[in-house]
C-alpha cells in the first residue's frame, strides 16, 4: 500500500525534521521515517475499521428501535442498512479484526462513529438504498464506496480527530483515503472473513526506494547544493525558504539515484510538494531550479538521464531575479514534522 506519493512526502518532513531538530543521527532518523511510514498503513486499517463502528453502531441503534416496535406492536425498522452484506463481511475480516484488537484508541470511544451514522441516516444516498428493491452484495458495497466517499472522504471533524489520535496522520488521510476506496471495490463475497487487504509494502523494492532516498539526500547535502549554486546565479539562496533548499536537494538525490525515474516525473512530484510544504511560489521556482540542475549535469555527464528540450514541468519558470524571501512552513504541518510524539515513539 505504501506507495512513492508517501515515501516522497515522509522523506521531506524527516529530512527537514533532521536538520530542525539538532540530532544528526542518520540511523535514528532513519528509524523514524520507517515508523511514520508504517503509520500510513495503520491509518489505512484506522479508517476501514471506522466503517465497522459506524455499523456497529446502526446494529446497537436497530436493537433499540426493534425492542421497542416489539413493546408497542408495531412494525419492526429494516436490518438492511445494519446488516449490509459488504460491513458484515469486513466486522468479520480476519486481518482487520487482529489490527484492532492491537489498538490502544477504539472509535467506539469518540463521537464520530454516531454522528457519521445520523449524517448517513438523513442522506438521499442512504434512503434511496432502503427503498431499492435491490437486495445484493454488489449493492450493498457500492453503498458504502458513496458514503465513504461522501462523508469520511471529506470530513472536517474525522480529520482534525485523527491529527488529535496521531501527528503523523492528517498529512496522509488524502493518500489513504484512495487505498480505502480500493479495498471497497475489490472486496469479493466469496472470500467472507479472509478476504485479504492491501499490504503494507508491495514489494521491498519500495523499501528500499525509501532507504536510499533518504540516506542520498542527507549524506550527500554538500554536493547536492553545490549543484544548485552552480546554477543560481541569478537567484539568491538566502533568501529562499528553508523548506524549498530541502525540497530541491531530496528531488536531485532522486535524480543522482534512481536511472529508472524520467527527470520529468521527479520535477512535478517535487513541485506538488512545494506547493503543500513551502511557499505560494515555490512551485513554479523549484520547477525552475530542478529542471536547470537537471539539464546542467546532464550536460556535464554527470547524470545519464535524457530530457526533452521542450520540458516545462508543470509550471513554468519563474523569472530570474523573482524569488520569494523566505518565508515560514505553513504551521500546522511545521508542528507534524517538527514536534516528537513520545508515546508513539514507544509502540
Amino acid at each position: 500500500m505504501i506507495n512513492r506519493e508517501i515515501i516522497r512526502n515522509k522523506i521531506v518532513q524527516l529530512t527537514y525534521a533532521y536538520y530542525l531538530n539538532g540530532n544528526k543521527n542518520i540511523d535514528t532518523a532513519e528509524k523514524e521515517l520507517f515508523f511514520s511510514l508504517s503509520k500510513a498503513y495503520d491509518l489505512y486499517n484506522h479508517l476501514l475499521s471506522l466503517i465497522v463502528a459506524v455499523t456497529k453502531e446502526a446494529q446497537r441503534r436497530l436493537e433499540v428501535t426493534q425492542g421497542r416496535a416489539k413493546r408497542e406492536g408495531t412494525e419492526e425498522p429494516s436490518q438492511k442498512f445494519a446488516y449490509n452484506r459488504f460491513a458484515i463481511q469486513l466486522q468479520e475480516n480476519k486481518a482487520l479484526n487482529e489490527f484492532i484488537s492491537n489498538q490502544k484508541t477504539d472509535w467506539a470511544d469518540t463521537p464520530i462513529p454516531g454522528q457519521l451514522f445520523e449524517t448517513i441516516e438523513s442522506s438521499e444516498i442512504y434512503k434511496d438504498y432502503m427503498s431499492s428493491s435491490e437486495d445484493s452484495y454488489d449493492a450493498d458495497r457500492e453503498l458504502w464506496r458513496k458514503l465513504y466517499k461522501t462523508f469520511i472522504q471529506e470530513n472536517s471533524d474525522l480529520d482534525a480527530l485523527l491529527e488529535d489520535q496521531s501527528l503523523y496522520w492528517n498529512d496522509d488521510k488524502e493518500i489513504v483515503d484512495t487505498f480505502v476506496l480500493k479495498t471497497i471495490k475489490r472486496f469479493k463475497e466469496q472470500n467472507g472473513a479472509k478476504e485479504k487487504l492491501l499490504p503494507e509494502w508491495d514489494s521491498d523494492e519500495e523499501k528500499e526506494f525509501a532507504r536510499k532516498l533518504f540516506r542520498s539526500a542527507i549524506l550527500n547535502e554538500v554536493e547536492y547544493q553545490h549543484y544548485m549554486n552552480e546554477v543560481s546565479r541569478n537567484w539568491d539562496l538566502s533568501r529562499l525558504a528553508y523548506m524549498d533548499i530541502v525540497i530541491m536537494q531530496i528531488a536531485i538525490a532522486e535524480l543522482m539515484t534512481f536511472p529508472n525515474i524520467p527527470v520529468s516525473v521527479t520535477i512535478n512530484e517535487y513541485v506538488d510538494i512545494a506547493k503543500l510544504y513551502s511557499t505560494s511560489k515555490s512551485g513554479g521556482y523549484i520547477n525552475g531550479m530542478i529542471d536547470a540542475i537537471a539539464r546542467n549535469l546532464i550536460k556535464s555527464n554527470r547524470l545519464m538521464k535524457h530530457m526533452d528540450p521542450a520540458h516545462k514541468g508543470k509550471e513554468a519558470a519563474p523569472k530570474e531575479g523573482t524569488v520569494e524571501e523566505a518565508a515560514p512552513v505553513k504551521m500546522r504541518h511545521r508542528k507534524r514534522i517538527v514536534k516528537k510524539n513520545d508515546d508513539e515513539n514507544k509502540e
